[in-house]
């Protein structure tokens, strides 16, 4: 999801939630500690130089239970980010709190922001020698091909 798509988002909201890939909830008195801009320059392991940007939220659970983050609130922290840091509409990624610090990406479903699960991958399988992955077919799926016993062809 792009900054710009949950600013559209947070302007029809009257609450915010953050919904964890196992279907609970961040807890309702969460903070938004920081909106950046973060930048990754690496070499991948084929050699290829790259370059990666994405802005991150960090939520945290605080001991303060009387506040609730409102959606305007967070709208002005992103604008006031754009503003300060110079970032674009960049696509998010969410950073919270489960046994280390966990990395999400982000999703609305129409009711609550869903922190969706990220994966590693290698960016040159090509030049790792890495085998691309081959469809996986279901026998049951296959037509017959015309090829039978007794019909000459195998």
């Amino acid at each position: 999801m792009k900054l710009e798509e949950v600013k559209s988002v947070l302007s029809q909201l009257e609450t915010i939630a953050f919904q964890l890939p196992n279907g609970d909830l961040v807890p309702n008195h969460f903070h938004v500690t920081e909106v950046g801009k973060i930048t990754k320059h690496f070499i991948d392991c084929g050699g290829t130089v790259r370059n990666e940007e994405v802005v991150n939220f960090q939520l945290w659970n605080a001991d303060d239970y009387d506040h609730r983050l409102h959606p305007e609130k967070l709208v002005h922290i992103i604008e006031l980010s754009q503003e300060t840091l110079g970032i674009g509409n960049l696509e998010v990624e969410v950073e919270y709190q489960g046994q280390t610090i966990e990395k999400f990406a982000l999703d609305f479903d129409g009711k609550n922001f869903l922190l969706t699960t990220k994966q590693t991958d290698c960016l040159a399988k090509d030049k790792c020698g890495i085998p691309e992955e081959k469809p996986k077919v279901k026998l049951s799926e296959l037509q017959n091909s015309g090829c039978v016993p007794g019909s000459g062809c195998c």
